[in-house]
């Protein structure tokens, strides 16, 4: 199904489900890199997943976070025991396709119960190749990433369990995978060519850096801007001198933000942008990239947050916002260094300033204190490690959006 703006659902192919592989069935298994292994059931697509064993604590919003592209080389699994229980619907998802490589759930509901349903989440993961395992205990699952951090995992049939002993014996984190060109577009798009405002007048130019950006964060763009939708290494002279942009934003993404691929090109257009004044917001990576940019480094977190209510302290209003967030690493505090982080001590090296400025912390984690905004002093740009455009999750924070329309209005007005 394609919106107004032409995004493609990841949904859309159940409309033609008779099509579909037969599924996956029958004992499976859960292996983790600590030793630990979980029998349960197989369901999804056939064949073997392995990567990052990660959890979302999410209540809903499963085909969001299953359609998240900040999800790319991760074994997804659900700590709320039963999913899919209103179906896959059409306009839900956040991009055109399945990222995590398997999904792990104590229970996967057969026959959803909604009037918009079009499909299960076992039709949903056989559409997209991708395999899922049940029936297993995800609390235990779930403690053991909590007290060791993220770990790598293989899953599939029991009869096949030797195969992927060897096969994790081998495996490298996929952090160490240029994730960002996997889930990210070639060529730029202009979305809503010659949009106006409620008094006719042009909406401003947007170059949105593509990192694996989310179909919300588009929408609630397109409604203040102009949005020239770009792949990350695209180049600031480009999008400058060929789109004329007006301001600069920057995506959500998988993976390292300091891998040398496209997540250092999107860097480098983002510093340029804001040494050269432009209005410009970063979220979630975009946030991670803008913290490297500036001298900071980045670093990879315990096991991150992933869940649609992590409590965010505004440090100007001294206020809590509930948010919805999907990360696992983390810019390290100025003042107080690496805050949470995982036990294998991966982190960025140090970083020079290539944006001319100095930033300070805006936002933090009221339960880890780990850094989750900055603004740049002096100039008209600000990032965010949470997601204000939710989808899932509360919309706290999404005045946010608003406030950066208002910081172009006013730059492009020539007021400082």
């Amino acid at each position: 199904m394609k919106g107004t703006l032409g995004l493609v659902d990841a949904a859309e192919g159940l409309l033609s489900a008779g099509e579909l592989d037969e599924g996956a069935g029958g004992t499976g298994v859960l292996l983790l890199a600590d030793g630990g292994r979980y029998e349960g059931e197989l369901f999804g697509a056939v064949g073997i997943a392995a990567g990052e064993l990660v959890f979302t604590t999410g209540m809903t919003g499963f085909q969001e976070s299953l359609s998240d592209p900040s999800f790319a080389g991760q074994v997804l699994t659900f700590t709320y025991p039963l999913v899919g229980n209103y179906g896959v619907q059409l306009g839900c998802s956040e991009s055109s396709s399945v990222w995590p490589r398997g999904v792990v759930v104590r229970h996967a509901m057969e026959v959803p119960d909604h009037r918009d349903s079009v499909g299960n989440l076992d039709s949903f993961l056989r559409l997209h190749s991708v395999p899922g395992i049940q029936a297993v205990d995800t609390r235990a699952i779930t403690r053991r990433v909590r007290e060791y951090g993220t770990l790598l995992c293989v899953f599939g049939p029991l009869g096949e369990e030797e195969v992927m002993h060897a096969k994790l014996e081998k495996m490298l984190p996929p952090d160490l995978e240029d994730l960002v060109e996997e889930v990210s577009i070639d060529e730029p798009v202009i979305l809503n060519q010659g949009m106006t405002d409620s008094d006719g007048l042009p909406l401003p130019r947007l170059g949105v850096l593509d990192c694996g950006i989310k179909y919300n964060i588009l929408r609630q763009l397109c409604r203040r801007f102009e949005v020239v939708w770009s792949p990350p290494d695209i180049g600031y002279d480009r999008l400058k001198k060929e789109f004329a942009i007006h301001a600069m934003f920057c995506s959500n993404g998988p993976g390292d933000p300091a891998h040398p691929g496209k997540a250092t090109q999107a860097r480098q257009a983002l510093a340029a942008a804001v040494a050269d004044g432009m209005p410009t917001m970063g979220i979630c990576l975009g946030h991670q990239l803008l913290g490297l940019a500036s001298g900071l480094r980045t670093y990879k977190m315990r096991y991150g947050h992933r869940g649609a209510n992590q409590p965010v302290l505004d440090l100007a209003t001294n206020t809590v916002l509930i948010t919805s967030q999907n990360h696992g690493f983390a810019v390290a505090d100025p003042e107080h260094g690496m805050l949470a982080q995982h036990p294998s001590g991966s982190c960025s090296e140090e970083q020079d300033n290539l944006i001319g400025a100095d930033v300070k912390v805006s936002f933090i984690n009221s339960n880890d204190q780990t850094v989750e905004g900055l603004e740049v002093v002096g100039k008209p740009a600000f990032s965010i490690q949470f997601h204000p455009e939710a989808c899932p999750g509360p919309h706290d924070a999404s005045p946010l959006f608003d406030r950066f329309a208002q910081m172009v209005s006013k730059h492009m007005r020539g007021e400082s």
